[in-house]
C-alpha cells in the first residue's frame, strides 16, 4: 500500500489553491448523448479531438488541478504521441480515471440503481497506475422518490464505494469517493438534505470498516438542491447553509477536500451555488469542485466538432473555469456571467 503520506499529498495536491477537477470522463453513450445537439458524430476521432482540444486550453492548470479520464481516453495517446497520462503531468494537471462499470437497475428494487465494476477491479487499478493515473473516481446513485431510496440501496451503494476506496488505496492511487443523490424528482430541499445525510453517514461508517485512510481520499457529493419539478425551489442562500449544514453533521474533518458535483444544474447556477457555500466560511475541509457538464457546456456547444472553433472552445471552458475559482473563493458575481455570453 502506498504510504498514507503520498496519498495525503496526491489528495491535498487536487484541491490546492482554488483550484478544482475537470470531470472528462462520459461513457461513450454519454458523449453520444452530449454530441448530438450539437450535430457532432459519436466516433472514436471525434471524441479524442474533442478531449484533446480542451485538455490542451493554455493556462488550464491555473484553475484545474487534476482531471477525471474515462477508460478510452487514459489509453489514447495525444496528437504529438506523448501518452495521454504523461500530456496532462507536463501540463501541470493530475490525472485520474473512473473505475466503475456504470449503472444497472437494482433486482427487486424498482427505482433504484446499482454500480458494477468491483470485479477484477484490483487488476484494473493496477494497469490504470501504470498507465500514469494518480487517483479514482466510483460514482454510486441514490434516487429520491415514492418509497425510495431503500436502505438496502444506501447500504449496498455504500459498501461498494467502500470497498473501491480500500482497494484504491492498497494499489497507491487516492480514492475519489461520489455518493451522488439525484436531483430528479419532485422532492423538498429538507427531503434531500434528509436523504444526504443518511447517506453521508452510511459511507462513513462503511469507509471506517473497510480502515480506508480518510486523510488519503476526497469526497464528491452534490450540493443540497430542492428536486428539479419541486414546486417550490430553494433560494441560493437556502441551498448553501442546508449544504453546509449537511457536510458539517455527516463529514470527518480529517477528509481533505470536498469536491462538489454539478448533478445537472446549468453553468451559472452550479457557479452560483458554489460561491453562495464558500462565501458561508467555517469549512474544516477544502471545498472545490468536479464538475462535468458545467465546465464544458458552453465549450462543447462552441466547438460543435469544428476544428476553426477549437480555440473558442478553449477560450469558454478556461472562462469558466475562471470564474469557478473566483467562487470557490467567495468571489464570483453573477455580473461576470455576461462574460461569457
Amino acid at each position: 500500500m502506498e504510504p498514507l503520506k503520498s496519498l495525503n499529498h496526491i489528495a491535498k495536491a487536487l484541491v490546492v489553491s482554488d483550484k478544482g477537477l475537470l470531470a472528462i470522463d462520459e461513457s461513450i453513450p454519454t458523449m453520444g448523448k452530449r454530441f448530438a445537439p450539437h450535430g457532432v458524430e459519436n466516433h472514436l476521432d471525434n471524441r479524442q479531438d474533442y478531449r484533446e482540444n480542451i485538455l490542451s486550453t493554455p493556462g488550464l492548470s491555473e484553475f484545474i488541478s487534476g482531471t477525471i479520464l474515462f477508460d478510452e481516453t487514459i489509453r489514447q495517446k495525444a496528437h504529438n504521441g506523448i501518452p495521454m497520462a504523461e500530456f496532462l503531468g507536463e501540463k501541470g494537471i493530475i490525472p485520474g480515471i473512473k473505475v466503475d462499470r456504470g449503472l444497472k437497475d437494482f433486482p427487486g428494487f424498482p427505482g433504484e440503481k446499482y454500480t458494477q465494476g468491483l470485479d477484477e477491479l484490483a487488476t484494473r487499478l493496477d494497469e490504470y497506475r501504470e498507465l500514469g493515473a494518480r487517483f479514482t473516481k466510483w460514482r454510486a446513485v441514490i434516487t429520491i422518490g415514492e418509497g425510495i431510496p431503500t436502505s438496502t440501496t444506501i447500504e449496498t451503494s455504500a459498501r461498494s464505494l467502500a470497498m473501491f476506496a480500500a482497494m484504491s488505496q492498497a494499489a497507491g492511487l487516492v480514492p475519489v469517493v461520489e455518493p451522488e443523490v439525484l436531483m430528479t424528482g419532485n422532492h423538498t430541499l429538507e427531503r434531500y438534505e434528509l436523504v444526504s445525510a443518511i447517506t453521508l453517514k452510511t459511507v462513513f461508517g462503511l469507509l471506517a470498516d473497510h480502515r480506508v485512510e480518510l486523510e488519503g481520499m476526497l469526497l464528491k457529493t452534490g450540493m443540497v438542491l430542492s428536486g428539479d419539478s419541486c414546486n417550490v425551489q430553494a433560494d441560493t442562500h437556502s441551498i448553501a447553509a442546508a449544504t453546509l449544514r449537511c457536510l458539517l453533521r455527516t463529514v470527518p474533518a480529517s477528509v481533505p477536500g470536498i469536491l462538489f458535483l454539478s448533478g445537472g444544474q446549468s453553468e451559472a447556477e452550479a457557479t452560483r451555488n458554489l460561491n453562495a457555500i464558500c462565501r458561508l466560511g467555517g469549512a474544516p475541509w477544502a471545498l472545490s469542485i468536479s464538475f462535468g457538464r458545467a465546465l464544458q457546456a458552453t465549450a462543447l456547444a462552441t466547438w460543435k466538432g469544428k476544428p476553426e472553433n477549437a480555440g473558442a472552445a478553449q477560450s469558454a471552458l478556461l472562462n469558466r473555469a475562471r470564474l469557478n475559482s473566483l467562487a470557490m473563493q467567495g468571489k464570483y458575481s453573477e455580473e461576470m456571467d455576461t462574460l461569457i455570453e
